[in-house]
């Protein structure tokens, strides 16, 4: 095969085939990994649900709702009991870490306690701001948020004036997480309001990221045999709070 001149346009094409063919090599790479990359993500937000939330019996993914708080965006995943609403698993971002994003799952109780949580997703320090995982149910000193109520319990860091020891040398990294906990509690605390419970809101610790949460129904909460009275009131509630916002639009 006759080689071809070191010309501008041979050059040039060339290029042009090295780069159609790598575009095309990383193209089907995506369509051959994307599929179980997904499955991967849901695997792991499931097993997260069943690590953090109190126990449940319905579907808490299909009776999930978005909400919301400070811009950012939480999904809640409700945990019904034989009916009866047992709290939630919240799963919620800030964008506040020391390398940007943080994405975690926090488990509260009826009571609005903390039952757990999951760091789903961050780029953190290793060693410093990705101890935070394991720091936070340390029962050491005041690590721990377990068992913790953020209406009660100042989520700060104690450097900051809070209750909560930060991470060491990681304040960054410790004011994202307990961010991202606060703000979770809020979004919780509007869905557990609308299923009958009234919970305080988070302290003056919260008080910054709480101008209001807007939500959005995800998930169907009309299963046969998953709701009782107040599973049903909550919807409704939900429905004249819709209402209401549309009336007071309309009236201005």
């Amino acid at each position: 095969m006759k080689k071809l001149a070191s010309t501008l346009p041979n050059m040039i094409l060339s290029l042009g085939l090295i780069t159609i063919s790598a575009g095309a090599a990383l193209g089907g790479m995506y369509m051959l990994t994307k599929d179980k990359i997904a499955a991967q993500e849901t695997e792991q937000r499931l097993t997260a649900i069943r690590q953090v939330a109190p126990p449940f019996t319905n579907d808490p993914v299909a009776d999930s709702e978005k909400v919301e708080v400070g811009g950012l965006p939480f999904v809640v995943y409700p945990a019904f009991e034989n009916g009866r609403f047992n709290g939630a698993a919240v799963e919620g971002v800030t964008m506040s870490g020391f390398s940007g994003e943080i994405v975690v799952m926090c488990g509260f109780d009826a009571e609005g306690d903390v039952v757990d949580y999951r760091v789903l997703r961050h780029a953190e320090t290793p060693g410093l701001g990705s101890k935070m995982e394991e720091w936070f149910r340390d029962p050491a000193g005041a690590r721990s948020v377990i068992g913790k109520n953020p209406a009660v319990t100042n989520f700060t860091v104690r450097k900051d004036g809070g209750d909560i020891d930060g991470i060491t040398a990681a304040t960054y990294s410790s004011r994202a997480f307990l961010e991202a906990l606060r703000n979770a509690y809020e979004a919780y605390r509007e869905i557990a309001s609308a299923n009958g419970l009234k919970l305080s809101g988070a302290g003056a610790s919260g008080s910054d990221a709480t101008s209001g949460a807007s939500k959005q129904q995800v998930g169907s909460s009309d299963k046969s045999g998953s709701g009782d009275g107040r599973h049903e009131r909550g919807r409704k509630n939900r429905q004249e709070r819709g209402l209401h916002k549309e009336r007071k639009g309309a009236e201005q």
